[in-house]
């Protein structure tokens, strides 16, 4: 194979790897904001569950 040509191929081959990186990359970051929000979600039901909780008697 020409030179150039096996040259041609490794820069057409890294773009398309590069391509799918940036895809991946941007469906991986797609993700994280609803993560981030089941994990408040339930946080907030934590909080909300100790609030509705009776009292415990304080231990002297």
């Amino acid at each position: 194979m020409h030179s150039e040509t096996h040259l041609q191929l490794h820069h057409v081959r890294a773009a398309e790897l590069r391509a799918q990186a940036d895809a991946h990359r941007l469906a991986t970051e797609a993700k994280r904001p609803g993560e981030l929000r089941t994990r408040l979600g339930w946080t907030l039901v934590e909080v909300g569950l100790r609030l509705a909780a009776a009292p415990r008697p304080a231990i002297a």
